[in-house]
């Protein structure tokens, strides 16, 4: 798999799993909703006080791994250096982030006052490697 087919699988499928390292060097899984940005990375929204803001903070090496709403199927593992942007600075990515993995929303300013009430980041991966590249 390349790079771009695993944007492209990124760009359909939206449900994943996010591993970050714990400061003993062991992995913190997150189940996340993931969406691609113009450049290919990959976007995250979650909390400024989550674990996995922590953990990226501390060390950006995430891991994306991606599949499909039946979940057995394709998948695709994709990992790299991501950054964790903070409000405000964060508002018009998560505003990109939420079209791009579910459409429109009805009310922009209520998602907005959401944004801020939960603390939002975006979390931005800059894919480095990606899988499968064998099978079996």
């Amino acid at each position: 798999m390349s790079p771009d087919e695993a944007r492209q699988f990124l760009r359909d499928h939206h449900h994943a799993v996010l591993a970050t390292l714990r400061s003993d060097g062991l992995p913190q899984m997150s189940p996340v909703t993931c969406a691609v940005d113009d450049e290919g990375r990959i976007l995250i929204s979650t909390r400024e006080t989550a674990v996995k803001t922590r953990n990226l903070r501390r060390n950006p090496f995430a891991s994306v791994c991606a599949f499909t709403d039946p979940f057995y199927g394709p998948w695709v593992q994709a990992e790299g250096t991501a950054e964790v942007i903070s409000l405000p600075d964060a508002m018009e990515l998560l505003v990109q982030y939420y079209r791009r993995a579910a459409g429109e929303h009805s009310d922009w300013n209520e998602y907005r006052a959401a944004m801020e009430r939960d603390q939002r980041v975006i979390v931005r991966v800059s894919i480095s490697r990606v899988g499968p590249t064998v099978s079996g």
